[in-house]
């Protein structure tokens, strides 16, 4: 299968993505992204591939994968009737090395960073461990889950078991392909736009695709469809004036892009598993002062 370029953005108020994806199986998707990513995959049996390195994985796996290292999963379906659970953390490369190089408290983990450019795996202990922490994740806030970020790279790093993965002497040929450029350009579009009544039509036109192409284009390359991706960030956008603001929530959701207030309240309860009130009531004042 070709090699895909994925574009990653942050997660709502984090510098980094965090992620959770539960599913009957890991499908081949042979890819590679400038930020640094640690996969911890749990419950799932099969193929894991990093760089030229092929290796049999088991129910508890992790590894930490360096910038444009090619890498996928593959697995069987699922194991006991569970299904699959993989908790991503893809991390912009000057973010990490900026906290890394730049802090002499976090020194110890800067041979973590060098051997990741060949791909580490890590011993079952340390994934059981980091495996508690980024189940965690999924209810804390942005300082918290920063702090959860610092704790699995400190047990990846004091894990004596791990091991590197891809040869010495890999290299990938291209960092780039033909595609780059126009994911990056949709994902410009969206951002500028998306206030607007945004259509897949308008980009699939500005990227010279048909409509059809382009979903698919575009789900392949984010791993989100377009219209979960559009949302996504407009309830992104949102949770920010909901948390730094005292606009009311009708403004935002119209700020946002959102055709109506009803529409608004039903995608973030989606996404955030809660009414805007909600958030902010529970937000306001964690995370920032209101102006």
């Amino acid at each position: 299968m070709k090699l895909v370029f994925e574009k990653i953005l942050p997660s709502d108020n984090l510098s980094w993505r965090y992620w959770l994806y539960e599913q009957e199986n890991i499908g081949f998707h042979w890819h590679y992204h400038p930020e640094y990513e640690i996969a911890l995959i749990l419950n799932s049996k099969g193929q894991r591939y990093v760089g030229d390195n092929i290796d049999n994985y088991n129910e508890f796996d992790m590894a930490f994968i360096g910038p444009n290292m090619p890498h996928t999963w593959c697995s069987s379906l699922e194991v006991n009737g569970q299904k699959q659970h993989t908790y991503v953390a893809q991390i912009p490369k000057a973010w990490l090395e900026g906290l890394i190089y730049g802090m002499p408290d976090l020194a110890s983990l800067k041979n973590l960073l060098t051997l990741s450019r060949r791909g580490i795996k890590f011993s079952k202990q340390a994934v059981v461990q980091a495996a508690k922490i980024f189940a965690k994740m999924e209810q804390e806030d942005a300082t918290s889950r920063f702090i959860g970020l610092m704790d699995i790279l400190h047990i990846m790093d004091r894990d004596q078991d791990k091991q590197v993965l891809s040869s010495d002497g890999f290299k990938l040929t291209t960092t780039s392909d033909p595609s780059t450029e126009k994911i990056d350009k949709a994902v410009r579009y969206i951002h500028e736009h998306y206030t607007d009544a945004i259509c897949a039509n308008d980009i699939a036109t500005l990227l010279h695709m048909s409509t059809n192409h382009f979903h698919r284009f575009f789900k392949h390359h984010t791993e989100q469809t377009f219209t979960e991706f559009v949302n996504q960030l407009r309830i992104s956008k949102a949770c920010s004036l909901l948390i730094n603001t005292t606009k009311p929530i009708y403004t935002i959701s119209d700020t946002c892009g959102f055709n109506n207030i009803s529409n608004f309240n039903r995608r973030f309860l989606q996404f955030k598993a809660m009414k805007p009130s909600e958030f902010r009531k529970i937000y306001t004042g964690k995370n920032a002062v209101l102006v």
